[in-house]
């Protein structure tokens, strides 16, 4: 969409109406016609390195507010990425070929842009403002683009939330690309890394789960990491994912964010008290703690000061997880430790994908992305299909994923919770669980074997006796009691921005 001087407002097109209708408030969107054409004519002069890292840094033809200037730039790119020599005459030739050269304001306003060059070397600079610019009037179009959703008022007001949240987040992801990198330029750094890991002594890279047998199988879970954790319902996965949370939070001081898509609040917390002070859940529920109230005070001392944020909003889509998610980093000096998705079927499609598959797959892409950008892994829970139930050995396997190949794809980890106690009552192996790591893009497969207590509940290393506690010091939070439903909330720590309050301490 095309702007000028005397209608800088798209008024046809279902946005905004023009200037004169809108009252003094009325702009020109921002540009810079001059820096434009110095852009624009020293990549006519330079040789091809300057002005290929120009355009391969990210320059695009709606950056340019004047639309001759964008079908000159077009022009340019066209012969760039041809491989031909780029002057003012192939311009206007490739412009002549395409024809768009009337668009471009004809044969003498190309030739005369190479006259407003002062310095060919200021190229990189002038670059960035057009760059800078045009994402500025990118976010203006946003805007327009949501007070029209807003006034047209045809929507669920929570979707029109997330609508706005995903335009200006797509806005903001301009400049997310990095480019290409010599390997000159970090080759030092990762060797400093492995010195310092050698000096160390340490075998755990990512971030420590708390159960010793996963972090020597994973060397942690890794930043920027996919993680998902899939199994049969009853098997015990929302219970074991509260767990690292609660080791994440309360061990290692890390911000977790927690959404809990099937469970509410409540019952997260009752869990979580439950393992914490080593009562059993169905007396935590039902409130018979006796003469068991200092660990119960105790636990809620440590949860209130805890960094862990829960969100048990039910329906939730992946841009609305994304942009909580950032909030959160945002509002933690060290950023978020962990993310966790309770689960990845439930989370509310955008509407745009054609089947269940495509859209299961957007937001595995989604939670792939969102782990790569607040560079922490994230775990998603998902559910298997029940080609399971129909083999002799129900041990899952990746085939299993249900709903969507792209959730095996996005992957870095893929981990499956396996209880044959379940299926067998007389089991060898009565409350032994089997992690399966199926897929480890960074590392090797195996299984890791951890004891479940089911009735707390909680998953503990095989080496720790049931009566030891919190297993491994399990740790942790979740949402604060009385917390209005709806948002992400802290156990304990700041409040995040748009929660609710802290849980506060006794």
């Amino acid at each position: 969409m095309s702007y000028d001087d005397d209608h800088p407002y798209p008024a046809d097109d279902g946005y905004l109406p023009p200037p004169d209708e809108m009252g003094p408030a009325a702009h020109v969107p921002p540009h810079d016609i001059h820096a434009e054409q110095a852009v624009l004519g020293a990549l006519m002069l330079s040789e091809q390195a300057r002005y290929a890292v120009t355009i391969d840094d990210g320059l695009r033809a709606d950056d340019f507010y004047a639309p001759q200037h964008q079908a000159t730039f077009e022009a340019i790119r066209q012969l760039y990425g041809d491989s031909q020599p780029v002057d003012s005459i192939t311009v206007v030739e490739q412009l002549r070929r395409s024809g768009t050269l009337d668009q471009a304001g004809g044969r003498e306003a190309v030739w005369q842009l190479t006259s407003t060059v002062t310095e060919v070397a200021a190229l990189p600079k002038h670059s960035q403002i057009v760059r800078e610019l045009g994402k500025l009037r990118r976010l203006l179009q946003a805007t327009y683009e949501i007070q029209a959703d807003v006034l047209k008022a045809q929507d669920d007001p929570a979707q029109i939330v997330e609508q706005a949240q995903g335009k200006v987040f797509e806005v903001s992801q301009t400049d997310a690309s990095t480019g290409l990198r010599a390997v000159r330029d970090f080759i030092d750094d990762e060797v400093k890394r492995l010195e310092e890991l050698e000096k160390d002594g340490r075998d755990i890279t990512g971030l420590a789960t708390g159960y010793r047998d996963l972090d020597i199988a994973t060397a942690g879970l890794q930043p920027g990491a996919m993680i998902v954790l899939a199994a049969r319902p009853a098997m015990g996965k929302s219970a074991l994912v509260t767990n690292l949370a609660e080791n994440v939070a309360l061990q290692n001081g890390g911000a977790v964010a927690l959404f809990s898509l099937e469970m509410p609040e409540r019952e997260l917390l009752q869990r979580v008290i439950a393992s914490q002070a080593a009562i059993k859940g169905d007396d935590v529920r039902k409130g018979r703690i006796g003469d068991r109230w200092p660990d119960v005070l105790e636990v809620a001392d440590k949860l209130a000061q805890s960094p862990l944020y829960v969100d048990d909003s039910s329906d939730i889509g992946i841009m609305e997880i994304r942009a909580k998610a950032r909030r959160l980093a945002a509002s933690h000096a060290g950023g978020v430790s962990l993310v966790i998705v309770d689960y990845l079927q439930l989370m509310r499609a955008d509407g745009r994908a054609e089947s269940r598959v495509q859209q299961v797959g957007e937001m595995s892409r989604g939670l792939k992305i969102l782990a790569q950008e607040l560079s922490c892994p994230v775990i998603a829970l998902s559910q298997l299909s029940r080609a399971v139930e129909s083999r002799p050995d129900k041990r899952p396997m990746l085939s299993d994923l249900r709903e969507s190949g792209n959730i095996e794809q996005d992957a870095d980890l893929v981990m499956f919770l396996y209880r044959d106690e379940y299926y067998n009552e007389e089991t060898a192996e009565p409350g032994v669980a089997e992690l399966i790591i199926a897929k480890n893009r960074s590392g090797r497969l195996a299984t890791v074997r951890l004891l479940f207590q089911n009735e707390y509940p909680r998953f503990l290393t095989m080496a720790q006796r049931p009566d030891d506690g919190p297993p491994g010091q399990f740790s942790g939070g979740q949402r604060p009691v009385g917390a209005a439903a709806g948002g992400m909330t802290s156990v304990g720590g700041p409040p995040l921005p748009g929660g609710g309050p802290p849980l506060p301490r006794t």
